[in-house]
């Protein structure tokens, strides 16, 4: 007879998700996540992005159990069949992108996104930057609330309100949009290769400060910002059959 597979439970601290903590753990025990052959991360997308990023050295996926608000990167909630439904779960592979932020100061800052990287004004006054794409300039000023580079997975995520473009999660391009643009006025933003590496430079940071953030890694007043993919990076998140992250792209677009 095979081994059952061992699993490890992880929780966000909503009181939700320790109850169910609890519950799945009488169930079906709970192993250390360097022990584990799956871990099941019970939450919201936040704290599924936290765990992919805890877990990214370890070789188990992560399987998520919404336990949150949106839960674009979960599945349905219950206790019951769960070994039933990881047997059957299909597997997607996602790949971070790269954050280098550079200071006024010249301190440097690194962090990984999953969903994407974004600069975003830290005063009154609008943002101004301007943008190299491997190297080469393609805007001398965009004037805005900020701008950020997503990949397919965070396409629907803050990409998304701030009007850019769904991206399939198959493609290997990311998305560049602005946020709020002010001039050019009629920007629509840009599909780039996964391979490009975008820089953002920001002019007068002194007057007009940015911040930039990566999943949740800030960093104050920065000067540069050097974003490319991490294709060494490989995040393995669990779906059950019909619920993966392609279909739940091409439903975006229809909801």
């Amino acid at each position: 007879m095979a081994a059952q597979i061992q699993l490890s439970f992880v929780a966000s601290t909503a009181p939700n998700a320790q109850t169910a903590l609890a519950a799945l753990t009488a169930e079906y025990g709970n192993v250390p996540v360097d022990e584990a052959d799956i871990i099941v991360a019970l939450g919201g997308d936040g704290f599924m992005l936290q765990t992919l990023h805890h877990t990214q050295h370890l070789p188990a996926p992560v399987y998520g159990m919404n336990r949150g608000t949106v839960g674009f990167l979960m599945n349905a909630f219950a206790t019951d069949n769960l070994r039933d439904r990881l047997a059957k779960a299909e597997e997607e592979t996602i790949h971070p992108l790269h954050m280098k932020a550079t200071c006024v100061d010249g301190t440097v800052h690194k962090g990984l996104a999953i969903n994407e990287v974004s600069l975003l004004r830290a005063g009154p006054q609008a943002a101004k930057l301007r943008i190299y794409v491997d190297g080469k300039m393609r805007m001398d000023e965009l004037v805005c609330d900020g701008a950020l580079l997503a990949t397919p997975a965070g396409s629907t995520a803050y990409n998304y309100s701030a009007h850019g473009p769904i991206v399939p999660i198959g493609s290997d391009v990311l998305a560049l949009t602005a946020v709020a643009a002010f001039r050019p006025r009629r920007w629509r933003g840009a599909l780039l290769p996964k391979s490009a590496r975008v820089t953002f430079e920001v002019e007068n940071a002194a007057k007009r400060p940015v911040n930039a953030d990566a999943d949740g890694v800030s960093v104050k007043n920065v000067a540069t910002v050097d974003v490319w993919s991490a294709p060494e990076i490989r995040h393995r998140i669990l779906f059950d059959p019909g619920h993966g992250l392609e279909e739940r792209l091409i439903r975006e677009q229809f909801a």
